[in-house]
C-alpha cells in the first residue's frame, strides 16, 4: 500500500473510508510508478460517485453458510458509499474487476429492476418462503438509495407478498420506510438490525466516513421501536484496541433507545482487506497497528483471518473469549436477547400473474 500509483492525495479522497485504490486480485495487470521527468504538479478533482446501472437476471442470492442465520438475501447495490474502513465486502469489488480500496465506495453498482425480478421469483411453482436479508453484504440504505428507492421496491413487493424480511443498516433512512416496515412488524414480517460500531462520533467519521453518526443511528432505534418495529443493535466489528472498550455502552445506550435483541462480530480480514485495514490505522492510529493486529492473530489461530465457518465470527483464544464473555454478561445485565422473535411465513401469498394475452390451450 505504500506504493505511490495506489495511493490518493487526502484532498482528493476526502470523506472517503480507503486511502489507496490497489489493483483487484483478479486484474491481470499491476500499475506501477515512475519517474518520466517532467514533474508536473496536477491539480485533480474530488473523487466523485459513479453510479453504475446493473441489470441481473436473477436476484434472491441463497447462502448455505452453517453460521449465518439466512438462507437467502437480496442485494440491491454493489459496493457502498458508507466507505467502511473495515467492511467485509470490499474484496467483492474484485468479481467486477475492481479495487476493493476507493472503488468500492466510488463506483457503486445499483438493480433497478430488482422488485420486477423478485416478483418473477417469489411466483416460481418450487418457491418456498423463508426470511429473506437485506443487507447481508452492502448497505441497502446507503446514499443512492435516496435517488433509486430499489429497497423500498423491494419492501413493497415483500409487503404484498406477506414475506417475512430482515434489514441490516448503518442508516438513518431505514426510518423513510416505517410506514411499510410497521404494517410488516403487525403481522411480524419484518425485523431491523442496527450496526453501531462506536459510540465516539471523531472515530465514527474516520472509520465509516459517510455513514449516519452513532447518536443519528440510536435515534433510528428509537423511531423504529416506537412504531412497533422490532429492533436489534449490532456491534460490529469488534476492532481490537480501537473499539472493544466500548461494547458496554453501546448496548447500554441500544438498549435504552428500544433495542431488544444485540449481537457482535469480530473484525474479519478476507484477502486484501487485511492490507487496506493496515493501510487505514497506519494513518490514523499508526501507534496502535502492531497492537491491533497482534491481538487479532491471537484471536485468529496466529493468521490475520481465519475463514472457518465455526469461528469466524467470533474468533479463538483468550481475547475472543474476553470479547464474548463481557458481550453475554452485558446482554444479560441489561435484559437483551430474552426473546427471539421468529418471523412468520405462513401468510406467504406468491404474487399475482401479470394480465396478458390468454393461452390458445
Amino acid at each position: 500500500m505504500d506504493d505511490p500509483s495506489y495511493r490518493v492525495e487526502m484532498e482528493r479522497r476526502r470523506g472517503r473510508g480507503a486511502a489507496a485504490n490497489p489493483s483487484g486480485r483478479y486484474e491481470p495487470a499491476r500499475r506501477e510508478s515512475f519517474d518520466d521527468g517532467w514533474d508536473i504538479e496536477e491539480d485533480l478533482p474530488p473523487l466523485p460517485t459513479e453510479v453504475i446501472i446493473e441489470k441481473p437476471r436473477t436476484i434472491i442470492t441463497k447462502n448455505d453458510s452453517p453460521d449465518i442465520l439466512f438462507e437467502k438475501s437480496i442485494n440491491p447495490y454493489r459496493g457502498c458509499e458508507h466507505g467502511c474502513s473495515y467492511c467485509f465486502a470490499r474484496p467483492t469489488h474484485a468479481y467486477q474487476g475492481l479495487s476493493s480500496g476507493l472503488d468500492f465506495e466510488t463506483k457503486i453498482f445499483a438493480k433497478p429492476n430488482a422488485a420486477e425480478l423478485l416478483e418473477k421469483e417469489l411466483r416460481a411453482a418450487t418457491y418456498q418462503p423463508t426470511t429473506i436479508a437485506l443487507g447481508a453484504n452492502t448497505d441497502p440504505y446507503q446514499p443512492v438509495e435516496r435517488k433509486f428507492r430499489i429497497t423500498r421496491s423491494i419492501l413493497e413487493v415483500l409487503d404484498q407478498a406477506g414475506h417475512p424480511v430482515g434489514i441490516v443498516t448503518k442508516s438513518a433512512l431505514v426510518t423513510r420506510d416505517i410506514d411499510i416496515l410497521s404494517r410488516m412488524a403487525d403481522r411480524q414480517l419484518a425485523k431491523v438490525a442496527i450496526s453501531i460500531t462506536t459510540l465516539d462520533p471523531k472515530l465514527a467519521r474516520r472509520m465509516e466516513p459517510r455513514a449516519a453518526s452513532p447518536a443519528k443511528r440510536l435515534e433510528t432505534v428509537r423511531r423504529l421501536s416506537e412504531a412497533g418495529i422490532p429492533v436489534s443493535v449490532l456491534v460490529a466489528p469488534i476492532i481490537p484496541a480501537v473499539n472493544d472498550h466500548e461494547i458496554e455502552a453501546i448496548l447500554k445506550a441500544s438498549q435504552i433507545a428500544g433495542a431488544r435483541e444485540a449481537g457482535y462480530v469480530l473484525l474479519r480480514l478476507p484477502h486484501d482487506l487485511k492490507d487496506l485495514m493496515r493501510d487505514w490505522l497506519a494513518e490514523h492510529y499508526p501507534d496502535k497497528l502492531k497492537h491491533v493486529f497482534s491481538l487479532l492473530q491471537e484471536a485468529r489461530g496466529g493468521k490475520d483471518y481465519d475463514s472457518d465457518w465455526s469461528t469466524r465470527q467470533s474468533g479463538v483464544g483468550p481475547y475472543a473469549w474476553m470479547i464474548g464473555r463481557r458481550f453475554e454478561t452485558a446482554a444479560e445485565r441489561l435484559g437483551l436477547n430474552k426473546r427471539n422473535l421468529s418471523l412468520r411465513k405462513d401468510l406467504f401469498k406468491a404474487p399475482a400473474k401479470e394480465a396478458g394475452q390468454l393461452s390458445l390451450f
